[in-house]
């Protein structure tokens, strides 16, 4: 089941609002309940767990910063 354009923006702006701030203080807490790895580690950890949130909402974030492609078209020719 494909989402409408209007329905990956409305679900683009939840997860970016919401979704990520919990992701990175979930990521955040979970890395300081483990211990502080050394500084390089925590780095490949956060650059890596950067990525990975990304991965599943692909699809969602593909053609959001595009017109939408459902509107009628202005076919003004001069």
């Amino acid at each position: 089941m494909a989402l409408s354009y209007k329905a990956r923006r409305r679900w683009s702006l939840i997860i970016l609002l919401v979704g990520l701030p919990v992701y990175i203080i979930a990521a955040v807490n979970i890395l300081n309940f483990l211990g502080r790895p050394p500084l390089w580690l925590e780095l490949v950890v956060y650059v890596a767990l950067g990525i990975v949130w990304a991965l599943p909402f692909k699809m969602v974030f593909r053609g959001i910063g595009q017109a939408d492609p459902d509107a009628p078209q202005d076919d003004d020719a001069d």
